[in-house]
């Protein structure tokens, strides 16, 4: 499936985006950290056969314009609003987060609860993540403290999201409620050798915590998936889209 790049002109810059497919609920595909669209390319010919897709690259990612702002969580929100409303793909929204992405989508759904009619969490970051760090060997953070001062050198990269992910948490924490909605958190059961088992262990906890954000919330293990199911088991991540589309459309009848 090639994909067609269009821009969108927002107050923070121009954004590349795609829509596709056709119906309703209108579906909302939000990336994880700096990923491109094609990220979604193993299943965005089938999710779109039955729903509008509106699929992204935030500002520092691949054709979109560099930020010239601190890219915190409310600000990456306001942005992709924005883009939603000037190309005229109009809620409510079906949200579907990829690992940071997830973030966004939990702080959208909190901030506009009613643009969202229900979200999916793939792989997705918790809040409660950040914490994670003091579980990461002396290497990682090693790591991890250099390429923060690499980008540093450069004024776009130092608005990258990815240093303004505890903002982000502070500002999902800021908004108590989240509206009572379908949630589906798709979490991949496969060892991840470059993570501590420690950390896999509070992860996967955490991932299981998001689904006591709704009443209508539903767990399923991409069995043969790390952190990136959407590559390695599409049709799993697409049976779990087109479940949650039913679910919506079933509470608007």
């Amino acid at each position: 499936m090639a994909i067609e790049m269009l821009k969108v002109s927002t107050s923070r810059g121009k954004i590349q985006y795609n829509i596709c497919g056709n119906g309703k609920p209108n579906i909302v595909l939000i990336n994880g950290g700096s990923g491109p669209i094609e990220g979604w390319l193993k299943i965005l010919p089938d999710i779109s056969e039955s729903s509008s897709v509106f699929s992204y690259n935030r500002l520092g990612v691949s054709g979109s314009d560099k930020p010239q702002d601190p890219q915190d969580g409310l600000t990456i929100v306001e942005t992709l609003r924005e883009a939603l409303k000037t190309v005229g793909f109009e809620p409510p929204f079906l949200l579907v987060g990829h690992s940071l992405g997830g973030l966004y989508a939990n702080l959208y759904a909190r901030r506009y609860p009613n643009e969202v009619a229900g979200v999916v969490f793939l792989e997705s970051s918790h809040p409660k993540d950040v914490g994670l760090e003091q579980y990461q060997g002396k290497v990682v953070k090693t790591i991890n403290k250099m390429l923060s001062m690499f980008d540093s050198l450069s004024a776009h990269k130092a608005f990258n999201e990815v240093h303004f992910v505890k903002k982000t948490v502070e500002q999902i924490h800021a908004i108590d409620s989240f509206p009572d909605i379908p949630v589906y958190v798709i979490t991949g059961g496969k060892e991840n050798r470059m993570m501590p088992e420690e950390v896999r262990q509070k992860r996967i906890e955490h991932q299981l915590e998001l689904l006591s954000l709704s009443s209508h919330s539903k767990h399923i293990l991409a069995e043969k998936s790390g952190h990136f199911p959407q590559f390695t088991e599409p049709s799993v991540v697409i049976d779990t889209i087109k479940d949650c589309v039913e679910q919506i459309q079933q509470k608007t009848l």
